[in-house]
């Protein structure tokens, strides 16, 4: 199992940021091919106290490397990363991981 990982900062306007991630981004997100699970997280907190350095995080799911990286060829995948970028490209980080 592979993920992509979006971890992002916190917004300025976490409303606004609310409103277009779970109305406009995630529903595009979606609808890329392969993907299998999409677990998106508020972030609450940091052990250490405060709010943490992050505000969400977002994994998503692909059975394998490769089907990750046909999902973000595609015109859904590709359409998703120019809309992360239009909103959210100052805040997100991106990552891929394979399960252990």
């Amino acid at each position: 199992m592979a993920k992509l990982i979006a971890l992002y900062k916190h917004p300025e306007n976490k409303e606004v940021f609310d409103e277009y991630y779970f109305n406009v981004h995630a529903p595009l997100t979606a609808k890329i091919p392969g993907l299998r699970e999409m677990k998106v997280t508020k972030v609450t907190g940091s052990p250490m106290g405060g709010e943490g350095k992050y505000y969400l995080t977002c994994e998503m799911h692909y059975d394998s490397l490769d089907a990750l990286q046909e999902g973000l060829r595609s015109p859904e995948g590709r359409a998703s990363g120019k809309d992360l970028m239009g909103f959210a490209g100052d805040l997100v980080t991106l990552m891929i991981g394979e399960e252990a």
